[in-house]
């Protein structure tokens, strides 16, 4: 059994995924200087620069010149999907690699069917969640994993775990 590959959610797109979330609490707000989003979020000022101009080349976040300049939301927190900003910094969301190559697998493996059947279960669970979660949803408390969410969970629905990024720096609250 030599496949396998875990969900990996780069610092690059941890920070995206920060980035956006307080872009998404200040909607409506006017633009946020690259600056202030740096300190708010604790991220590092050159490398957000980077990722803000991939999402203005993604049309997710518009950038606004002068005095009052920086970046903001180009739509509504509820019209973008974590699955979006993820395929765009990330690629490929889903762990466990593409359904297709795990089918192929199943059909080929019969030693180990059940085992790539599940793994294809968690791929397809994991898109779904990303798929259907939005930035507003994790802002408002309203997400998958939240406890104050209004949308009630089907028989046998998984909850949403956290995720562990080696690497990754924890602010002090």
């Amino acid at each position: 059994m030599a496949y396998y590959r875990s969900m990996k959610i780069s610092q690059k797109g941890l920070y995206a995924l920060q980035a956006m979330m307080m872009l998404a609490r200040r909607y409506n707000q006017g633009a946020i200087r690259i600056r202030d989003i740096a300190y708010e979020e604790d991220l590092p000022e050159k490398f957000l620069e980077l990722i803000l101009l991939e999402l203005k080349n993604a049309r997710m976040v518009e950038s606004v010149r002068g005095a009052k300049g920086g970046y903001q939301l180009r739509r509504q927190p509820s019209e973008i999907r974590l699955s979006d900003i993820i395929r765009l910094i990330d690629g490929p969301l889903a762990p466990f690699g593409d359904a297709e190559q795990l089918r192929t697998l199943i059909d080929r493996d019969t030693e180990h069917r059940t085992l790539y059947q599940i793994f294809l279960d968690v791929r397809n669970a994991a898109a779904r969640i990303l798929e259907h979660t939005t930035l507003a949803d994790i802002v408002g408390g309203k997400g998958p994993g939240s406890k104050r969410g209004s949308a009630k969970k089907k028989a046998g629905e998984a909850a949403v775990l956290p995720m562990v990024v080696p690497g990754s720096r924890r602010r002090e609250e």
